[in-house]
């Protein structure tokens, strides 16, 4: 029962009324068990963690400690939320066994999708911000909160090794193998990338999903879901975006026709991610930024491919072929970008005011 937390929860957080504190369901909590603490002038999220995802909690607690000092004495144009140290120091709070997280409640929306450009625009802002902001946290203090994350020279070696284990491929799962198979110049091009990048504080996750905008969808309240935070670099967290916002249709769509990137979209993005970067971005992160949707594209679509391979053994599916069908979306939509290459080229050259 709920209620049971709250004699723990009023011993371990002293700023807690002993009384008249309510406790519901907040939000779909498909990873963490997610509550809502209302006290009679203030509201509270209180989070389960679920270390069958992350394995590491106290990775997470040592990342969001390091964000917890430098926003001491640095400033967001928007909140950062991070976990309430308990009476004991600790981020972290054992309840019957299990962790639990206490945060400020933060008023606004938040999105599934964008509803109109400018809203990509101030999410890519929002994330340029935080990584600017991070700037003077080293990339390496970061600790690994889900091991080699984004490795796509991994994820690659993976699906060779599981792709050698399945003799009998249909002719649609052979063509997409090969697809996947071909991108051996990407995964060349990121090997050479990663031993010149500087490994920066990223978030690693920036869908639109984990911003709160303003009532009014005018600005960004706050940037959450600081799980995944750890060092990597500015093309994950751009790339991420443009895999998620530029693409006509969800990863979960089979309307193959209808898959494309808007370029258009991706223009917003790297205005509002550029804003936020320009300051300190190296000439090798900034052109790293073109490529980045086609990494975290291919990423996917290898994570979602193998995963159909080795039998749904991840990702929650709806249906026995849906992660087959994701990596066929993905792969459409790494080809429109590839082949937009020239087109985002130009858009970069135009949006940063560099040459390529």
């Amino acid at each position: 029962m709920n209620v049971d937390l709250i004699p723990i929860l009023t011993q371990s957080y002293t700023f807690l009324p002993d009384q008249s504190l309510l406790i519901s369901e907040l939000g779909e909590g498909l990873i963490h068990e997610t509550l809502l603490i209302e006290g009679k002038t203030k509201k509270w999220v209180l989070q389960g963690f679920n270390e069958a995802v992350f394995n590491f909690p106290e990775r997470i607690d040592y990342n969001l400690t390091l964000l917890n000092t430098h926003s001491k004495t640095h400033s967001l144009p928007f909140l950062l939320p991070l976990p309430i140290l308990n009476s004991a120091g600790k981020g972290l709070t054992k309840i019957g066994g299990k962790n639990y997280r206490l945060f400020d409640f933060v008023e606004g929306k938040t999105l599934q999708l964008i509803e109109n450009p400018n809203q990509a625009f101030l999410a890519a802002q929002a994330y340029g911000e935080f990584a600017n902001w991070a700037k003077d946290i080293r990339g390496e203090a970061m600790q690994e909160t889900i091991p080699n994350f984004h490795r796509l020279d991994l994820r690659f070696q993976k699906l060779e090794e599981v792709s050698h284990s399945r003799k009998k491929l249909s002719s649609e799962e052979r063509e997409i193998l090969d697809f996947y198979l071909k991108q051996k110049p990407l995964i060349d091009w990121y090997l050479a990338q990663i031993n010149e990048l500087p490994i920066r504080v990223t978030h690693n996750d920036t869908k639109i999903n984990n911003l709160i905008f303003a009532e009014d969808l005018s600005k960004v309240e706050a940037l959450i879901d600081l799980d995944t935070l750890m060092g990597g670099f500015l093309m994950y967290d751009f790339g991420d975006l443009v895999r998620t916002v530029t693409c006509t249709s969800p990863e979960t769509s089979t309307n193959w026709e209808e898959i494309q990137l808007i370029p258009e979209i991706f223009e917003e993005l790297l205005k509002g991610y550029w804003e936020g970067v320009k300051g300190i971005a190296t000439s090798n992160e900034a052109k790293s930024l073109i490529f980045g949707g086609e990494i975290m594209t291919l990423i996917m679509g290898l994570r979602f491919f193998t995963d159909h391979l080795q039998g749904n053994v991840y990702y929650r599916v709806s249906y026995p072929e849906q992660n087959f069908h994701r990596a066929k979306n993905q792969l459409i939509f790494l080809k429109s970008q590839q082949d937009s290459r020239e087109l985002l080229i130009r858009i970069w050259e135009k949006g940063t005011g560099l040459s390529y």
